[in-house]
């Protein structure tokens, strides 16, 4: 995900306005969650890691059975755990995430965000913790092949993406979805022809539908990062030693595969 959205979501907005009020509980955490003390990082709500996250985006967080589950959850999970805290989600607009106005509100940001220098400018980044280029996926019926090909049809972008930004400097006149959930019903009733976007998502989304491919992958090297207030180095750690944990430990192996499996991959 990336670049910044001309209209933000009053809705997702007002939920990182009043993280407190409006988070949504996802699964796991401490049930006696412990509040922040000595030279560990300070959370915003005692006891609470809130996080912000832009819900719906498959399969790094989305809701199932009253939960936000996902990719990025699972290591939200394993954060708060090690923080000995509860975790909180705050469903917010992408452009409060992208642009750093969310962590006014949230302690990280956890949500298949981008690390770019123009975004560092705002906001700290933990380690990487996944590659993420992009694809072109289309219709089986649609004869797109390549971008070329796909200019004149209709093209599908999530607004404040790297897909977006990619498809504009590439010539194509994309239409733009709020959220990759949208983007991808569309792209399944064929009110569009093909979609550019992050290869995790696009290929999990048309990894099982026959009538939808896979055509061309752009190496761009995204890599995916936590967004963390600036100067916040206590956090930044512990981030860091989560994500340093969960690796040598092969946890986030385990995590890749139970979300992606096979559809990060050609």
């Amino acid at each position: 995900m990336q670049i910044s959205r001309s209209v933000l979501s009053g809705t997702k907005m007002a939920a990182v306005l009043a993280a407190g009020a409006l988070a949504l509980t996802a699964c796991g955490g401490s049930s006696t969650p412990a509040a922040s003390s000595g030279s560990g990082p300070q959370l915003i709500n005692a006891g609470k890691l809130t996080v912000c996250s832009d819900v719906p985006y498959e399969p790094f967080e989305f809701q199932k059975d009253g939960k936000i589950v996902g990719f990025d959850m699972d290591i939200a999970n394993e954060l708060a755990k090690d923080l000995k805290a509860e975790l909180n989600v705050v469903d917010s607009s992408f452009e409060a995430i992208e642009t750093g106005t969310a962590l006014t509100g949230c302690d990280v940001s956890i949500s298949s965000i981008s690390i770019t220098d123009v975004r560092k400018n705002v906001m700290d980044f933990s380690n990487p913790y996944m590659d993420d280029d992009l694809t072109l996926v289309a219709t089986s019926s649609s004869g797109i092949s390549n971008l070329d090909g796909a200019k004149g049809k209709k093209v599908g972008v999530q607004q404040a993406t790297t897909g977006a930004q990619y498809a504009k400097d590439k010539g194509i006149d994309a239409q733009q979805f709020e959220d990759s959930g949208l983007l991808v019903q569309a792209l399944k009733a064929g009110t569009i022809d093909a979609a550019v976007g992050n290869q995790s998502v696009l290929g999990y989304a048309i990894m099982d539908d026959s009538k939808l491919k896979r055509v061309e992958d752009y190496a761009t090297g995204e890599k995916l990062g936590i967004s963390i207030k600036k100067g916040n180095t206590a956090m930044a750690d512990a981030v860091n030693a989560t994500l340093k944990r969960i690796t040598d430990d092969g946890t986030l192996k385990k995590f890749e595969t139970t979300w992606f499996g096979e559809a990060t991959k050609k």
